[in-house]
């Protein structure tokens, strides 16, 4: 037997299993025989006849090609948004600058259509003081200073500068966020400065500008009001750990940071991440803060520094000392390792630093979506 010819085949047994060895589909010229002749197997075969497709005009077939299918032979018209190409154009929709009112419904006949009542503003009215009711203690507008938001805005802390403006507004104050790139020079003349969180390399690039600059020092001194966030937070102290070396800080608060303060042959502690509760201090007069944390340094106050820690962790870890305390309030610098935005969770934080620069305020609750949003996080962590 030659070695390409096929072994004759063998009765299968019914009770054996089947030969997978033997091919799948017949050889040529055994297909059965139709009706109209048979498949081409052969010179003599056929393909079906094209009555076999209802409504298609009949058409000669070629010997050894298939029909045509019935999209081929009446190709489909070309879609006027594809061919041909066209170069995308946006649509024509007047922009609105961040922080400004709502705009007015638009009148009859333009492209855009009337704003339609939103139900939760209806009731935010409802239980919010009437502005014009609203006593404020000081005649110009509230600037908002956010610090490097390309540096310091890692987990957007800068949702704190849009928190302190909407409460302000809703009392009837007037605010204005002053966005200050890296690289500008930072004004001097603010009244509240937002540091953000940041990774190793744009913390470093910030404190080196912020300290050049001195503005936020000086703006300190004359009553200026100061949240730095967890990057920010290690700036404004003495000093940062950041690529592997020692970093200056703005000496605003006496704090120090390290990767760790135990001894040096000690494992480095691991880096936190997760959910963290504080029992602000009570001079603060502050319910449970609320947020999340997201850092590897280690941070405790220097010998004789002044202040005094923004709170007891709950959960968490904080500053990571043994206290068990977060953050560090020195006049009117506040810092801490709380994200959220922080002040978007803990509206009464924000309230407190406006009363700093405006002295009294109006009481304004809610809004109600966070208040439900801190009494589920509160039940879900079991810290209430």
């Amino acid at each position: 037997m030659s070695l390409f010819e096929p072994e004759p085949r063998r009765p299968r047994d019914p009770g054996s299993p089947p030969d997978v060895t033997q091919p799948l589909y017949p050889p040529p010229g055994t297909y059965p025989s139709g009706p109209s002749g048979t498949y081409p197997s052969g010179p003599s075969g056929t393909y079906p006849p094209d009555d076999q497709y209802p409504g298609r005009p009949a058409q000669p077939v070629q010997p050894g090609r298939r029909p045509p299918y019935p999209d081929e032979r009446q190709p489909l018209e070309p879609h006027p948004l594809q061919y041909p190409p066209q170069r995308y154009t946006p649509p024509q929709i007047p922009e609105r600058r961040l922080f400004q009112p709502p705009s007015q419904p638009s009148a009859p006949g333009s492209r855009l259509p009337e704003r339609l009542p939103d139900p939760f503003e209806r009731r935010l009215a409802e239980r919010q003081p009437d502005p014009a009711g609203a006593t404020a203690t000081r005649e110009s507008t509230t600037r908002i200073a956010l610090i490097y938001p390309e540096l310091l805005g890692t987990y957007g802390d800068g949702g704190n500068a849009i928190v302190l403006t909407q409460r302000l507004r809703w009392r009837g104050l007037s605010a204005e966020v002053v966005s200050v790139p890296a690289g500008e020079p930072v004004p001097a003349g603010c009244d509240i400065y937002l540091l953000g969180g940041g990774e190793d390399e744009p913390q470093t690039l910030a404190a080196e500008g912020l300290r050049r600059n001195k503005a936020i020092e000086r703006a300190v001194a004359g009553g200026a009001v100061v949240l730095a966030v967890c990057a920010g937070y290690q700036v404004v102290g003495e000093s940062f750990p950041a690529g592997g070396q020692i970093h200056d800080g703005m000496g605003l608060v006496g704090v120090e940071t390290r990767r760790s303060f135990d001894p040096p042959d000690a494992p480095l502690p691991p880096r936190v991440v997760g959910d963290i509760v504080v029992e602000p201090d009570p001079s603060l007069g502050l319910p449970t803060v609320l947020g999340y944390e997201n850092h590897g340094g280690r941070t405790r106050p220097l010998p004789g520094a002044g202040g005094f820690p923004f709170g007891r962790v709950l959960l968490g870890l904080g500053n990571g000392v043994p206290e068990g305390t977060d953050g560090r309030i020195d006049g009117r610098v506040i810092g801490t390792y709380l994200h959220g935005p922080v002040l978007a969770q803990n509206p009464a934080l924000a309230d407190l630093m406006l009363t700093w620069v405006h002295g009294s305020l109006p009481r304004l609750p809610g809004p109600p979506e966070v208040e439900a949003l801190r009494a589920a996080r509160i039940r879900a962590l079991q810290v209430g």
